[in-house]
């Protein structure tokens, strides 16, 4: 619980400051926080998770540190030379988020760690550096370049997997291609794709954590008695794929609706086309919850059958909320 709440602190320091220091010192409170949480898992993985995870942010830490430096001795006209340590900085960021082409550790990372602290790592790991990330971005070729390789690589390297954990992680990269494209046309923007898809992701993940699901081939055996239960669960799948009607295709819709508004069509037309590949991963999950039956079954109590199907209720409710949305925006 010292961890826990260390870890939402440091966080809340890094986004107040009003100094690299003061963000620097924050984030690396951080890490020293959510380090033993997630080396505290029962998951016999999770110890080489971390390590992995560690030497990742270290890294990050040090390219920031290094960046923040040389930018506070150099003086305001070496303009080429700031500029290179920009994109230094903001490496740095997008290593600490799992952006693409900088994403390899996270998938690996993801796979060895329990629910729990995939939901942490999927959410709230990801604030303090997006928001740094907010204060210095700019429309410029490098960010365009890890928006494009983030939808691309997130959709393409998820299409194949069968593991859950893998595909949240894949998941995650394609929805920070779409995050720092909304941060890049309006700060607010980033503030409401985050927030629904940080809603979307923990309710999926908590059916993961109660019915004890790690890959796709054990959906259908998990859910085979529970069919109301899937039809809700495989609705939350649909939004967070962006598949309109439901919640999450609304900052999709609004990310797209800014790009163009800023004669970002190429990539908004990109993004969009990505984003229906990327869709028959999310299909594919909320098909096999609902379509396919197995002849196993597991025995869950009668309480857990309710638990999963009241935490996905709400996807019935995003319906008339996303198009009430749309209509008076």
């Amino acid at each position: 619980m010292m961890f826990l709440t260390t870890t939402i602190i440091s966080t809340l320091i890094t986004i107040s400051s009003h100094s690299w220091m003061g963000m620097w010192i924050g984030l690396e409170i951080n890490l020293l926080s959510i380090t033993p949480l997630l080396s505290s898992s029962n998951n016999p993985n999770s110890a080489e998770a971390t390590i992995k995870y560690f030497i990742a942010q270290a890294m990050a830490s040090n390219i920031l540190l290094m960046s923040i430096i040389l930018m506070i001795s150099l003086d305001e006209q070496s303009t080429p030379t700031l500029n290179s340590l920009w994109i230094i900085a903001q490496s740095a960021l997008f290593i600490k988020m799992g952006a693409a082409p900088f994403h390899a550790w996270f998938p690996e990372v993801m796979s060895g760690l329990s629910w729990g602290n995939c939901m942490l790592m999927l959410t709230w790991q990801k604030i303090a550096p997006m928001i740094i990330l907010m204060n210095i971005i700019s429309q410029s070729i490098f960010v365009v370049t890890v928006i494009v390789l983030s939808a691309l690589i997130g959709t393409i390297l998820g299409i194949n997997q069968t593991s859950l954990r893998k595909i949240m992680a894949y998941s995650s990269i394609n929805h920070i291609g779409w995050m720092v494209a909304a941060m890049m046309s309006a700060q607010y923007l980033w503030a409401i794709y985050f927030l629904i898809y940080a809603v979307i992701s923990a309710n999926i993940l908590v059916v993961f954590n109660l019915l004890k699901i790690s890959f796709v081939s054990q959906i259908a055996e998990v859910l085979n008695n529970m069919k109301f239960t899937s039809l809700l669960y495989s609705l939350n799948f649909f939004s967070l794929g962006g598949l309109p009607p439901f919640l999450g295709f609304l900052p999709k819709w609004l990310t797209i609706q800014y790009l163009t508004s800023e004669n970002n069509i190429a990539l908004a037309i990109f993004l969009t086309i990505v984003t229906l590949v990327a869709m028959f991963y999310y299909l594919r999950i909320g098909f096999t919850s609902v379509l396919l039956t197995t002849s196993k079954s597991l025995n869950i109590s009668p309480n857990m059958k309710y638990l999963p199907m009241v935490s996905n209720i709400w996807s019935l409710a995003s319906l008339p909320l996303c198009c009430l949305a749309l209509n008076l925006s």
